[in-house]
């Protein structure tokens, strides 16, 4: 899978740990940064993933900051984007399963480094179920017709 990461100073040890885990299991990444814990600002990260998940460049993305509120704002500017701020397994599968989330955002310093890997792992591995969600996802883009 071609996945598109990012984050800001306080998610990088986290985002480089989970980086080299995805690459080891075979999965493309395209890194947008950042590249140490310099401070630095969530946008100029969640942008470069949103848009790579929104034009289809990247099948989804991952993000991550201190709390992950921000960088999943930003995200989810993207009409394209549904950006998904989990903090547990269980959260991260209801968002693929039902609410087709093209984008985890996870909150880097609430927690623990191998509970953020079960986060991706469970995210990774589920798919949107379709049927009655797909009409709610279908509303949430500005202008939708159906609203």
């Amino acid at each position: 899978m071609k996945i598109a990461m990012g984050s800001d100073h306080a998610g990088f040890p986290l985002k480089e740990r989970i980086v080299a885990k995805l690459r080891a299991a075979g999965h493309q990444i395209q890194d947008h940064g950042t590249d140490s814990e310099a401070s630095t600002d969530y946008p100029d990260y969640a942008h470069p993933v949103a848009s790579a998940v929104e034009s289809g460049e990247v099948t989804l993305g991952i993000l991550m900051c201190g709390s992950g509120n921000g960088i999943n704002m930003a995200a989810n500017k993207h009409q394209g984007v549904r950006s998904a701020l989990c903090w547990t397994p269980e959260i991260a599968e209801m968002a693929r399963l039902h609410n087709n989330a093209n984008i985890l955002a996870l909150p880097a310093r609430y927690i623990e480094p191998e509970v953020a890997e079960t986060i991706v792992d469970t995210f990774l591995k589920h798919e949107f179920e379709g049927g009655r969600h797909q009409r709610r996802v279908e509303k949430i883009a500005l202008g939708a017709e159906n609203c």
